[in-house]
Protein backbone atom coordinates (compact mmCIF):
# COMPACT_ATOMS: atom_id res chain seq x y z
CA UNK A 1 0.00 0.00 0.00
CA UNK A 2 1.28 3.48 -0.87
CA UNK A 3 2.41 5.69 2.03
CA UNK A 4 0.51 8.55 0.38
CA UNK A 5 -3.19 8.96 1.04
CA UNK A 6 -5.93 10.16 -1.25
CA UNK A 7 -7.38 13.43 0.02
CA UNK A 8 -11.06 14.19 -0.20
CA UNK A 9 -12.35 16.97 -2.42
CA UNK A 10 -12.12 20.30 -0.63
CA UNK A 11 -9.73 19.14 2.07
CA UNK A 12 -6.64 20.62 0.41
CA UNK A 13 -8.26 24.07 0.44
CA UNK A 14 -9.02 23.63 4.14
CA UNK A 15 -5.41 22.56 4.83
CA UNK A 16 -4.16 25.66 3.01
CA UNK A 17 -6.45 27.91 5.05
CA UNK A 18 -5.36 26.28 8.31
CA UNK A 19 -1.70 26.58 7.32
CA UNK A 20 -2.12 30.29 6.65
CA UNK A 21 -3.97 30.73 9.94
CA UNK A 22 -1.04 29.16 11.77
CA UNK A 23 1.86 30.70 9.88
CA UNK A 24 0.56 34.03 8.60
CA UNK A 25 1.81 35.27 5.23
CA UNK A 26 3.55 32.43 3.33
CA UNK A 27 4.49 31.72 -0.29
CA UNK A 28 3.01 28.74 -2.13
CA UNK A 29 6.09 26.54 -1.84
CA UNK A 30 6.17 27.12 1.92
CA UNK A 31 2.49 26.20 2.24
CA UNK A 32 3.02 22.96 0.32
CA UNK A 33 6.05 21.99 2.40
CA UNK A 34 4.18 22.73 5.66
CA UNK A 35 1.25 20.53 4.61
CA UNK A 36 3.69 17.73 3.76
CA UNK A 37 5.45 18.19 7.10
CA UNK A 38 2.24 18.13 9.16
CA UNK A 39 0.98 15.08 7.23
CA UNK A 40 4.31 13.34 7.85
CA UNK A 41 4.76 13.09 4.08
CA UNK A 42 1.53 11.12 3.53
CA UNK A 43 0.40 14.07 1.40
CA UNK A 44 2.92 15.13 -1.24
CA UNK A 45 1.96 18.15 -3.32
CA UNK A 46 3.26 19.28 -6.68
CA UNK A 47 3.26 22.93 -7.67
CA UNK A 48 0.24 22.60 -9.95
CA UNK A 49 -1.90 21.15 -7.19
CA UNK A 50 -1.08 23.77 -4.56
CA UNK A 51 -1.36 26.68 -6.97
CA UNK A 52 -4.75 25.48 -8.25
CA UNK A 53 -5.95 25.53 -4.63
CA UNK A 54 -4.49 29.01 -4.07
CA UNK A 55 -6.24 30.35 -7.19
CA UNK A 56 -9.59 28.86 -6.07
CA UNK A 57 -9.24 30.34 -2.60
CA UNK A 58 -8.25 33.74 -3.94
CA UNK A 59 -11.18 33.78 -6.39
CA UNK A 60 -13.53 33.04 -3.49
CA UNK A 61 -12.06 35.94 -1.51
CA UNK A 62 -10.72 33.68 1.26
CA UNK A 63 -7.06 34.59 0.80
CA UNK A 64 -5.13 37.61 -0.40
CA UNK A 65 -1.78 37.67 -2.18
CA UNK A 66 0.99 40.17 -2.66
CA UNK A 67 4.44 40.01 -4.16
CA UNK A 68 7.47 39.91 -1.89
CA UNK A 69 10.96 38.46 -1.62
CA UNK A 70 11.52 34.94 -0.30
CA UNK A 71 14.26 33.80 2.09
CA UNK A 72 16.48 32.89 -0.86
CA UNK A 73 16.08 36.42 -2.29
CA UNK A 74 13.66 35.49 -5.08
CA UNK A 75 10.45 37.24 -6.03
CA UNK A 76 7.50 35.23 -4.71
CA UNK A 77 3.78 35.65 -4.15
CA UNK A 78 2.87 35.57 -0.46
CA UNK A 79 -0.60 34.51 0.65
CA UNK A 80 -2.57 35.40 3.77
CA UNK A 81 -6.08 34.86 5.10
CA UNK A 82 -8.78 37.47 4.63
CA UNK A 83 -11.42 38.11 7.29
CA UNK A 84 -13.83 36.10 5.16
CA UNK A 85 -11.25 33.29 4.98
CA UNK A 86 -10.94 33.26 8.76
CA UNK A 87 -14.74 32.96 9.14
CA UNK A 88 -14.90 30.22 6.49
CA UNK A 89 -12.08 28.30 8.19
CA UNK A 90 -13.86 28.43 11.56
CA UNK A 91 -17.10 27.11 10.04
CA UNK A 92 -15.32 24.40 8.04
CA UNK A 93 -13.29 23.30 11.07
CA UNK A 94 -16.46 22.92 13.11
CA UNK A 95 -18.07 20.91 10.31
CA UNK A 96 -15.01 18.61 10.05
CA UNK A 97 -15.00 18.09 13.81
CA UNK A 98 -18.64 17.00 13.73
CA UNK A 99 -18.13 14.80 10.67
CA UNK A 100 -15.07 13.11 12.13
CA UNK A 101 -17.03 12.31 15.31
CA UNK A 102 -19.81 10.76 13.23
CA UNK A 103 -17.34 8.70 11.18
CA UNK A 104 -15.56 7.58 14.36
CA UNK A 105 -18.89 6.25 15.68
CA UNK A 106 -19.44 4.29 12.46
CA UNK A 107 -16.00 2.70 12.60
CA UNK A 108 -16.25 2.02 16.34
CA UNK A 109 -19.58 0.29 15.71
CA UNK A 110 -17.94 -2.19 13.35
CA UNK A 111 -15.62 -3.36 16.12
CA UNK A 112 -18.41 -4.62 18.39
CA UNK A 113 -21.54 -6.64 17.62
CA UNK A 114 -24.76 -4.77 16.89
CA UNK A 115 -27.45 -4.93 19.62
CA UNK A 116 -30.15 -7.55 19.10
CA UNK A 117 -33.11 -6.41 17.04
CA UNK A 118 -31.13 -3.66 15.31
CA UNK A 119 -30.19 -3.48 11.65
Amino acid sequence: MSPQIEILKGTLDLMVLQTLAGLGSVHGYGIARRIEQVSRDTILLNQGTIYASLVRLQQRGLIHSEWGVSDNNRKAKFYSLTKRGTRELAAAAQNWEQMSEVMARFFAGQKRPAPEGSL
